[in-house]
């Protein structure tokens, strides 16, 4: 593990969406879901691509609130421009775990 200083730790803007819109995206290698986020009226509708598909279903995750990296460069997948990096972790059989805030939060809220 490399350490980096703290002024580099902020300059990764992470940030607190509102999943509004969610669909399997049936074009991917492997399987994921299209994610449209509302990060609030600074940043507005932002989408990703997530490969989420073996723990959650895509109409569950409307309204949920996820954290993001949001100032990643956009990154083409597939035909699917991603705009921000929805962030997780792996469980026991290492699938995909959304980072979500334990309470309800602003949409564009910047974690600290």
């Amino acid at each position: 593990m490399s350490e980096i200083g703290f002024d580099d730790f902020l300059k990764v803007d992470i940030r607190a969406g509102r999943i509004i819109r969610a669909e399997p995206y049936t074009e991917a290698r492997v399987p994921a879901l299209k994610l449209w986020m509302d990060f609030g009226p600074e940043l507005g509708e932002r989408k990703s691509s997530a490969q989420i598909v073996k723990q959650y279903e895509p109409e569950a995750l409307i309204g949920k609130m996820v954290m993001a990296v949001v100032n990643f460069p956009p990154r083409q997948i597939g035909k699917f421009m991603s705009e921000v990096l929805v962030l997780g972790v792996p469980d026991s059989e290492g699938e995909v775990v959304l980072l979500r805030p334990d309470l309800d939060v602003e949409p564009g809220a910047r974690m600290y």
